[in-house]
Parts: structure tokens; C-alpha cells; sequence
């Protein structure tokens, strides 16, 4: 990927953070992460991308946090978000690890802010499911850890509803 930067008709100012996202998909090594490539400076093995958009040019741009800022001209949200969705991973790592307790069924469980979490297996198809207080996932998966970062999941999205 060349460098926009020094292209023509590539405005350097006015863009808009779309999104921002991390390619490392939960449970993956860094071995297995694909990363991208900043599609303004060229700079490779981003990991947080920020998905960036412009009135005047047709596509939307994934760059790393630096050209994000320039291109936003926001000096301080890119930087932001990317420690938002690392402060998310290091909690995710951490859910993970917990020791996790074994009930009287055999299954794994944990509580977590008057929350209990369990993970069950079924004993015909050897899945997983998660089960948040006395709500069940419609998931099945095929470890445990999965089913873990699962349950992580939608702790996260009971807090962002105010649920949790």
C-alpha cells in the first residue's frame, strides 16, 4: 500500500471516525491475528483500526490511531477509543482466568457483582451453553473458553444497557 499522504485528491482534513475496531478476534494469538495495513501512511500490523469517512471521497479509509487524529483533526478521542478496547481486553483476560468454581452438577460457574454466571455442557451434543443469572444463551459452543468469552460478551452488553 502506498502512501495517501502525498497522493492528489486525498483530503487531509474534515474526516470522521466511523468506527473503531481491534482485528485480534477474542481467544486468537498474536500468530493467528491478521492485522491490517494503514491505508493512509502504509504503516503495517495495525491491530486498533480506525475506520475513518470523508464527504468528498468515495470510500472509506482503516487507519491506524495516528493518521486517525490527523485526518479527524481529534487529538484525543482516537487515542481514546483504542485504550477503551484495551482496557476491554485485559478484562476479558482477566474474566477468563478467574478461578471458576464447580458445582454440584459439575458444571463451571462463577459470581461476579451479585451475578451468577454458569456454564453448562450438554451431555448429548458436548457444547457448551452460558447461562447469566436465569437467562440462557442460544449458543452452543465447543470449549469451555469460548463459552467464557461468551458469557463476557454479554456481561458487556448488560452493563452498556444499564442491565448489569
Amino acid at each position: 500500500m502506498g502512501n495517501l499522504w502525498k497522493q492528489q485528491g486525498i483530503p487531509h482534513k474534515g474526516w470522521t471516525t466511523v468506527n473503531v475496531y481491534d482485528v485480534r478476534e477474542d481467544g486468537q494469538s498474536e500468530d493467528e491475528t491478521s492485522y491490517e495495513s494503514c491505508m493512509m501512511c502504509g504503516h503495517e500490523k495495525i491491530r486498533y483500526v480506525h475506520v475513518v469517512s470523508h464527504p468528498d471521497y468515495g470510500e472509506e479509509l482503516l487507519v491506524g490511531c495516528q493518521c486517525a487524529e490527523k485526518l479527524t483533526g481529534d487529538y484525543e478521542n482516537p487515542q481514546r477509543r483504542e485504550k477503551e478496547l484495551k482496557n476491554r481486553t485485559t478484562r476479558r483476560t482477566n474474566f477468563i482466568s478467574r478461578t471458576w468454581k464447580i458445582s454440584a452438577k459439575g458444571n463451571e460457574y462463577i459470581n461476579v457483582d451479585n451475578h451468577n454466571i454458569l456454564i453448562k455442557e450438554d451431555s448429548t451434543t458436548h457444547k457448551f451453553t452460558v447461562k447469566i443469572d436465569d437467562t440462557w444463551g442460544k449458543k452452543h459452543f465447543d470449549t469451555t473458553e469460548l463459552a467464557k468469552i461468551a458469557a463476557f460478551k454479554g456481561i458487556e452488553y448488560f452493563k452498556e444497557k444499564g442491565e448489569w
